[in-house]
């Protein structure tokens, strides 16, 4: 790969001096387009057909950077947008969507046909699922999120100031949401909280806290749960001990 120089950018190490159009011709052929102004590190896999740098509306080619860290796998059909910075061992799934504005850590894996809007702030360690949609979230580090899990971000949709408003959801470490969980703009959902599968989330779940329901309602705390198969004394407990060291 040559030269390959490093920077810091919000907390992430990713790379620049490999400016992905060197690597057009390597992946035309399987129809990878990649716009002016993409970035990426070492050992990166490009499966075609998808779109690296795509400027969004308003802006031209080249004007806002895409940043991709080391060791990226980019499935079929995925769209990333320019004005991204994304750490090292990103993976997506089949067509995915990621729009302008997002800052992704490393070790991330997004599912097929999820969507990222605009401006999320998504951790190390993070999986978000298939067919989930996020937009002004923040997720931090080890946080698992169940496949077709929405966020919304307007409370009276749709109002034409909504940025300025609730704004949206901030799912803290180690959080765990079920499938096909609906979660309201501004809600916090606490530290290794866990939501149920199907769960309307309308207000802020404490920490260490199990919740389930349309509207979610506390169930237990955490510690309360019991291994049924009996694997571990606790579910989790090896989960927390192995990511908080």
């Amino acid at each position: 790969m040559g030269d390959y120089k490093r920077t810091d950018l919000g907390g992430l190490t990713v790379g620049r001096g490999i400016h992905a159009l060197s690597l057009s011709k390597v992946f035309k052929e399987s129809g990878v387009q990649i716009y002016k102004g993409v970035f990426v590190g070492e050992n990166p896999n490009f499966e075609g057909p998808c779109i690296l740098g795509k400027p969004p509306r308003g802006k031209n080619e080249g004007e806002l950077e895409t940043h991709i860290g080391n060791n990226c796998l980019i499935r079929p059909f995925t769209t990333i947008y320019a004005g991204n910075v994304i750490g090292d061992s990103f993976e997506t799934g089949q067509g995915c969507s990621i729009r302008e504005g997002n800052l992704i850590g490393n070790n991330v894996r997004i599912g097929t046909l999820a969507v990222l809007e605009f401006g999320n702030n998504i951790g190390n360690n993070v999986r978000i699922h298939t067919g989930c949609f996020l937009e002004m979230v923040t997720v931090e580090d080890n946080v698992f999120i169940g496949p077709n899990v929405i966020f919304t971000d307007d409370p009276h949709p749709p109002c034409p100031r909504y940025k300025e408003c609730v704004g949206g959801a901030v799912v803290k470490a180690f959080a765990r949401i079920g499938a096909n969980s609906t979660i309201l703009p501004g809600v916090v959902i606490g530290r290794n909280a866990l939501i149920g599968a199907g769960s309307v989330v309308t207000k802020d779940v404490p920490d260490n806290t199990v919740v389930a329901g349309n509207p979610a309602r506390f169930i237990k705390y955490l510690d309360d749960l019991k291994c049924f198969k009996n694997f571990f004394e606790k579910p989790y407990s090896n989960y927390r001990e192995d990511r908080d060291g």
